[in-house]
């Protein structure tokens, strides 16, 4: 009964066939970890509506696809586990954004296995990891792991795509057939969660930060 609380589910999601296999089937030597693997965000959403995962480890760079991509997608699709980065390189820019998104580390492909197999069972614990050339990183990382990460309702983003095209709030209430009082209202929800206090820096935030979200 005491394996089974303990056993680690993580699911690899990297595009190069041969690293993934080889890493899970490594891993997977530690009786308390189960690993699957798979190549791009679409087949990682379809595995986790399926089953159930403790962690996910991603890789940045999937060809057409970014690691910034994946958490939006897999909370609104009701994941809660948590998301290690595994990757041979990713800028400090990246890095950051992706701390923000709520990203649990950064782990980098040049250390050994046996760390890898440490940062897993560190972040599924409950804590953070963050490779060493981050450091610098680490106490703004373990305040971004505190709180979720904002995610936007579809009102939301619909609204948030109109103050981006220039549109007053008459012009948005407009397209969205709802009166303007209750845009004012959506725009002061957008200003909590981004964490701005005027239109122009929520369109700042908005296309440096959250992209990915409209």
């Amino acid at each position: 009964m005491e394996e089974t609380q303990l056993l680690v589910r993580a699911l690899l999601v990297d595009d190069h066939a041969l690293f993934r296999e080889s890493v899970a089937r490594v891993l997977e030597t530690d009786a308390g970890l189960k690993i699957e693997h798979c190549g791009s965000i679409r087949e990682a959403l379809q595995l986790l509506a399926q089953e159930h995962f403790d962690l996910v480890l991603l890789d940045h760079d999937l060809g057409s696809e970014r690691a910034s991509q994946f958490l939006p997608a897999a909370r609104q699709s009701g994941f809660e586990g948590r998301v290690l980065v595994v990757t041979a390189w990713v800028s400090e820019t990246e890095a950051r954004r992706l701390l923000r998104q709520g990203v649990a580390g950064i782990f980098l492909k040049q250390a050994p296995l046996n760390e890898l197999s440490e940062a897993i069972r560190a972040v599924a614990a409950g804590g953070m990891w963050l490779d060493r050339s981050f450091a610098r990183l680490e106490e703004g990382a373990a305040a971004a792991g505190q709180s979720a990460p904002p995610v936007f309702n579809e009102r939301e983003r619909r609204a948030l795509r109109f103050v981006l095209e220039g549109l007053s709030n008459k012009e948005i209430a407009w397209q969205l057939q709802i009166s303007e009082s209750y845009v004012k209202a959506i725009l002061q929800s957008l200003f909590q969660k981004t964490g701005v206090r005027t239109r122009g820096q929520l369109v700042r935030v908005a296309v440096e930060q959250y992209e990915d979200q409209i």
